[in-house]
């Protein structure tokens, strides 16, 4: 797969590990130095403003996406190559999606899970066929790993569905598996017993 450009998701606060904002300003540095174009929240703080930095600071190309409501609290980054403004929450992800050809997740709360089950989800339905990598920063999400196991183990998940998820502590490991990267062509829907 040729990926041009990768929509980050990641929080709007830095957390308590440091690693974390180190890790999302080198994930940046490593986007731009391989050519890849951000399209990330387009806000200038947490983890999203470090990202963003990484991608800036080695001459790439950033698009922030950002709805009205926002902007109006005075956190949208003011480098960036192209801001684009939307009316809601919703019209940012579709927004997101549409200018991606694949998707990291960096450490965050809630809106990041959203982001990121919401965009697995509809490759889980085949509504798109792109990579989405976690870059588990300090292990930060082993236990959501677990938990998605468990779905699994459960019968929730097809295999082949949770394998969806790449995952890696490393940039250019994670680059490499989003490049190599085919969507499973198995629906998702799971039969009862021996059906």
């Amino acid at each position: 797969m040729s990926i041009k450009r990768i929509t980050v998701f990641c929080g709007s606060s830095f957390g308590t590990d440091a690693a974390f904002e180190k890790q999302a300003f080198a994930l940046g540095e490593a986007m731009a130095k391989h050519g890849y174009e951000l399209v990330y929240g387009g806000a200038n703080v947490g983890l999203m403003g470090a990202v963003a930095d990484g991608v800036l600071g080695q001459g790439g190309k950033a698009y922030g996406v950002l709805p009205y409501f926002l902007k109006d609290k005075e956190i949208a980054h003011q480098g960036l190559t192209e801001l684009l403004l939307v009316e809601s929450m919703h019209e940012r992800k579709t927004k997101m999606n549409e200018l991606c050809d694949g998707v990291i997740v960096l450490p965050g709360g809630f809106g990041t899970l959203e982001e990121f089950f919401e965009m697995l989800t509809w490759a889980q339905l085949g509504l798109h066929k792109k990579p989405i990598g976690i870059l588990n920063v300090a292990g930060f999400y082993d236990l959501l790993l677990e938990f998605v196991s468990n779905m699994t183990q459960k019968g929730f998940l097809k295999p082949i569905n949770e394998q969806m998820i790449l995952v890696s502590d490393d940039a250019e490991t994670l680059f490499q598996k989003m490049e190599a990267y085919k969507a499973p062509e198995v629906g998702k829907w799971i039969p009862k017993g021996n059906e």
